[in-house]
């Protein structure tokens, strides 16, 4: 299940996660929100033992929106440890938002997997093959 998340229980829901979240800032008014919304929720499918997503209103949340300075709707930031690993801003097509959520995901769960405290490392996930 994807949850919404506020101002008030982002602390607990997000920052203070066992897992990686990926948040979806989002808004009613937002065409481009709705039209990721089937691909998300494919992702949230596929990932779910791995990672957390929640969606967040940008309209009715508004400290949070200014906090991680918004520029435009829909925006994907991923956290691991409380920390942002990685940011998506607007929209391209289903496939570059497919693998753009896939490289997300693999690099959110490897930074989890080997702890806040380990040296951080550079990826390049074109040379990785996930197949």
């Amino acid at each position: 299940m994807i949850h919404s998340v506020t101002d008030l229980n982002f602390k607990e829901r997000v920052l203070a996660s066992s897992l990686p979240v990926l948040v979806n800032f989002e808004a009613p008014w937002c065409g481009l929100c709705k039209l990721i919304q089937p691909t998300l929720i494919q992702f949230y499918d596929r990932w779910d033992e791995q990672i957390k997503l929640v969606n967040i209103n940008a309209d009715e949340n508004f400290k949070l929106a200014s906090t991680y300075k918004l520029k435009t709707l829909p925006t994907l930031i991923l956290f691991t440890n409380g920390r942002i690993v990685d940011r998506l801003e607007g929209f391209h097509s289903k496939e570059a938002l497919r693998a753009d959520l896939d490289r997300m995901t693999r690099k959110a769960t490897l930074n989890w997997q080997i702890g806040e405290k380990a040296m951080p490392m550079q990826i390049d996930w074109r040379l990785v093959r996930t197949e």
